[in-house]
């Protein structure tokens, strides 16, 4: 085997183990969830008023962890490619898929629909 070919397997090796060591976890898929949820909040609160918009975020930073925990995580699969893993999560009718890689997440389907219905659930 050649230098060449064995520096590129060597990279393609690490780069394989930089991958999984950086899939996300469960909670990294949550917190990504409760960072949606929040981008959601803060648009819907351009509609309010200040005081309104106070009340709105105090009772939605009181209940978002239990929305998280009762709504979001038992409806949540997780499919561990060990490179990378797919979340499938459904909520009020609505399917949402996240493929998490490097410790990113993309959104594939539904997450904008379900981050408005959810964030509904705080009131």
């Amino acid at each position: 085997m050649s230098l060449l070919r064995l520096s590129l397997v060597v990279v393609i090796l690490a780069g394989a183990v930089a991958l999984a060591l950086s899939n996300p976890t469960m909670t990294d898929y949550l917190q990504f969830v409760q960072h949606e949820l929040d981008k959601a909040m803060s648009r819907m609160d351009q509609a309010t008023s200040t005081r309104e918009q106070q009340f709105i975020r105090q009772v939605f930073a009181s209940q978002s962890k239990k929305i998280l925990q009762d709504v979001v995580l038992p409806h949540t699969r997780r499919q561990n490619w060990g490179l990378a893993s797919r979340y499938e999560t459904t909520v009020m009718d609505t399917r949402v898929v996240v493929l998490g890689v490097a410790g990113l997440f993309i959104p594939v389907e539904g997450v904008e629909e379900a981050t408005v219905k959810i964030g509904r659930l705080a009131f």
